[in-house]
């Protein structure tokens, strides 16, 4: 076959030479046959017709010698691509539809892959990722560690090839005033040198620069290629230079590749410090101690030969150890680590977004394909009705000679190079709809850094796209145009059993269309009807007029001084003109922290185990109106609700159902017994969203914020403004300055908050919509399609009716009667595979059957 391949590769370049000598080689011969005949006596014009007559077919016998050297399978396969461009140009209206068609559809699918490749399927861009694994619990829950675990894992790195931990924060950049926010990273010292990753300019982080108390260089950082590009310029003469964190001065002594992202997936740092520079940074000597303190995300890299299980007997054998020197002292005993630890294979890192957006992703991935099938459908449709137009053409051409072989490749390549067309616009489509997806994941409180480019990936996805669609569109149409008989020709019209047989296979392809478009029209009713449910949902707040701040102190306060600077900082805020009310909080709703612990009520049963646990939040007095949250009965915390004074608490309703058997709550002791404290209900409020818009409002526990046992130095303050929160920023931010001048200030609107909590059902029901309209769309046009061809093979036939008398409507209305039947064919076929795919969308469903039938019955109606 090589050899076959070189000769033919000579050949083609000697081409013009040989063809000259072939010519002449003809026409030498055909000259000498010529005299020949000459010579017996004939007229030189029937000598000539004599010697041609002997020689044989010239054009057969150029095509002999073509094939010969090598060449002539290639020489035909480019006549046919020659052949079938200027029948795709000739016929440019259908060509156009049809590239168009695939364009949106493969566009759409590439799009899409490139966004589950980024997620799901690129391994990180590091040394050896194969041989990475993500700690976890045994079950997988848990990939979250305190500073205590992962310092015991760090002193037993003997055990593996490498052992690194990190975890994203924000870090502020400004010296005072409105905050600067950066994705920052906290990481341990062996990070880089585990992950195989080299500076691009000056050296990353080592070993020696997260020990506690710092290494010998002080506080140093390490910069994204990134951000040293958008905020320096790309200056070389950065090392060395001091960045400002959180008012902490940081030398900058290198500079990462940019190919690095970190090793989280979806998410990018612009700066990484120390683990260890932590209590430098949040004026906390005591953070890397707590044992209750959840944060640290850890990895190791497996040894040459050691295998997963090998490392997990390790791991096991030095659980107890770990247990013994890291539980807190106030777990309830049994619960520290009853998982214990495991190890699942991290080549493509670590993820939340991936497991946020995992299952959303394949169910948009099925809608894109089912679009490309009816796409598909649509095209083989129109191109069975250009072969049955081209009937007489391929009779002819079966006539003279022509294989079927051969007719159905030039109808194959003719599909196939409109496949081409529409993989090239696809790519183009996805080369700029995969950001857009990535830049829609993208909320005002986080960015998703996700590379969603036209990797290897996407364009061998992309190429399998285009190699099955001339499968799925192509084929049918090829086989069923070559199989005409040679007398075809002889007729004026291509009537009869061939155009019964499109119409089978045309009204096929109509009720898969039908169906299909039915099963996408129901999924995204459903999603709509979900994010329209969450919209509307009942917070239990009004977001539209709150403000939220976030307030870090300029200046290093003791504990005593931050509950005086606290106060300060709201009586500011309630003198803003166009302030209505304004409290503070532990937490903010929607604000993606929490705070949780078990409680029970004194005198009642202990909650079971595995009952849901109470969320709690510390608040000032006039909180509650600030967020508009109604108070159901009792009283409202007051000032008089200070440290030093009874102990008292405010609870939801889910509370008073769960926990205190839907009795009255007020007056009722509640205790929490990791600790012991007791305090009394004074009030019930109504249900409030307080992490999620998906799920139901958990029990939860208000406490006043003076009782707090130690105010932070960075306070959550909400203000509720008369007219537009924004209206209010610039006169807060000053009178919060006033108070303290280096205090740093973040604002964010309440409503973004709940707006970014829906980002995952507004993308869905934002691409479910789409493509279902554009399903609904295209199996119309197949509709028109199939019934606007049998209006034109019948012609004759509904000419003589209406000349024999037959009213109009009754002739519109047999045709009609077709129409309603492959539709109603459609549709049963549709509504059953609905029911049947119904469970797989269950889950992404908010207080929804994935059976409604008022659903069903939209989209059956549509």
């Amino acid at each position: 076959m090589l050899k076959r391949l070189l000769v033919a590769v000579r050949s083609r370049w000697s081409w013009r030479t040989r063809t000259s000598d072939l010519d002449d080689e003809i026409a030498f011969h055909l000259a000498e046959e010529t005299e020949e005949r000459r010579a017996d006596g004939l007229p030189a014009d029937e000598a000539v017709v004599a010697a041609r007559r002997d020689f044989g077919n010239v054009t057969f016998v150029r095509e002999a010698a073509r094939d010969a050297w090598g060449w002539g399978p290639v020489e035909r396969l480019l006549q046919d691509i020659r052949y079938g461009a200027r029948a795709l140009a000739a016929a440019r209206g259908v060509s156009v539809v049809a590239v168009l068609l695939l364009t949106l559809a493969i566009g759409a699918n590439s799009a899409i892959f490139s966004i589950v490749s980024g997620l799901l399927l690129r391994p990180l861009p590091v040394r050896a990722p194969e041989e990475l694994v993500l700690l976890s619990d045994r079950v997988g829950r848990r990939t979250s560690w305190t500073n205590p675990i992962w310092e015991q894992l760090r002193d037993r790195r003997a055990a593996f090839d490498g052992t690194f931990a990190w975890s994203g924060t924000r870090l502020n950049l400004a010296p005072a005033g409105e905050s600067d926010y950066v994705d920052g990273l906290w990481a341990s010292g062996s990070m880089f040198d585990a992950l195989g990753i080299r500076a691009a300019l000056g050296r990353t982080l080592s070993e020696r620069d997260d020990r506690r108390g710092l290494g010998p260089d002080g506080a140093v950082a390490v910069i994204s290629h990134g951000f040293w590009q958008r905020r320096f310029a790309g200056s070389p003469t950065i090392i060395g230079r001091t960045l400002t964190v959180e008012r902490v001065p940081f030398t900058i002594v290198g500079v990462t590749p940019p190919s690095f992202f970190g090793a989280e997936v979806g998410r990018a740092f612009d700066v990484a410090i120390p683990i260890a520079a932590r209590p430098l940074v949040e004026r906390d000597a005591n953070v890397l101690d707590r044992r209750s303190s959840w944060w640290l995300r850890i990895m190791l890299r497996l040894k040459p030969g050691q295998t997963l299980e090998a490392a997990q007997a390790q791991l096991s054998a030095a659980l107890p150890a770990i247990k013994e020197a890291t539980e807190p002292t106030d777990w309830p005993k049994g619960r520290y680590l009853r998982e214990g630890l495991g190890l699942g294979p991290a080549a493509q890192g670590a993820s939340t977004l991936r497991q946020t957006y995992r299952h959303p992703l394949t169910v948009v991935m099925v809608v894109a394909a089912l679009v490309l099938l009816i796409a598909c459908g649509n095209l083989a449709n129109l191109l069975m009705a250009r072969a049955a137009a081209r009937r007489a053409e391929m009779s002819l051409r079966v006539a003279l000679g022509a294989s079927r072989l051969r007719l159905a490749r030039q109808l194959l390549i003719e599909s196939a190079l409109l496949a081409a067309a529409g993989v090239m616009g696809g790519l183009a489509v996805a080369k700029v709809g995969g950001p857009l997806l990535v830049s829609a994941l993208s909320t005002t409180e986080e960015a998703v850094h996700l590379e969603a480019g036209l990797d290897w990936r996407s364009l061998v996805f992309t190429a399998a796209i285009g190699v099955l669609t001339v499968v799925l569109f192509g084929a049918a149409p090829a086989l069923r145009a070559t199989r005409v008989p040679p007398a075809e020709a002889l007729r004026t019209q291509g009537r009869g059993g061939a155009n019964r047989a499109y119409g089978r296979f045309g009204h096929a392809l109509v009720v898969c269309q039908v169906a299909l478009s039915l099963v996408l029209l129901v999924g995204a009713g459903l999603f709509l009807r979900t994010f329209s449910t969450l919209r509307h949902r009942d917070l239990g707040f009004t977001a539209s007029p709150v403000l939220v701040t976030q307030v870090i102190a300029g200046s290093d306060l003791g504990p005593a001084e931050r509950a005086a600077w606290a106060a300060r900082v709201l009586d500011a805020a309630r003198g803003v003109t166009g302030v209505t009310a304004a409290g503070l909080s532990v937490i903010t709703p929607m604000g993606g922290s929490s705070w949780n612990n078990r409680v029970e009520v004194v005198g009642l049963p202990p909650p079971p185990e595995g009952a849901p646990l109470t969320y709690f939040n510390g608040i000032t007095p006039d909180w509650l109106r600030t967020y508009g949250t109604r108070l159901v009965a009792g009283r409202d915390f007051t000032a008089a609700d200070r440290t030093g004074a009874p102990p008292v608490a405010l609870v939801n309703e889910t509370f008073v159902r769960l926990l205190a058997g839907g009795r009255s709550p007020i007056g009722l002791e509640v205790r929490e017994p990791h600790n012991g404290a007791v305090r009394r209900v004074v009030g019930y409020v109504q249900d409030a969203a307080y992490e999620s818009l998906r799920d139901p409002p958990p029990p939860t526990l208000y406490m006043p914020f003076a009782q707090q046992e130690e105010v932070s130095r960075e306070l959550v303050l909400s203000v509720r403004a008369h007219g537009s929160p924004a209206a209010i920023v610039r006169p807060l931010a000053k009178a919060l300055q006033e108070v303290d001048p280096g205090a740093s200030l973040t604002f964010r609107r309440l409503a973004d908050k709940v707006d970014a909590a829906l980002t995952q059902e507004r993308l869905l029901a934002l691409l479910s919509g789409a493509f279902g309209v554009l399903a609904v769309l295209l199996a119309g046009v197949g509709l028109y399609g199939i019934t606007a061809h049998a209006v034109t093979q019948r012609r004759s036939e509904i000419a003589i009716r209406i000349a024999l008398g037959a009213p109009t409507s009754r002739v519109v209305a047999r045709m009609l009667v077709r129409v309603g039947a492959l539709i109603g064919a459609g549709v049963a076929i549709g509504i059953t595979l609905s029911v049947w795919a119904a469970p797989l969308v269950a889950t992404l469903l908010v207080d929804l059957s994935p059976r409604d039938t008022a659903t069903i019955a939209g989209a059956t109606l549509l």
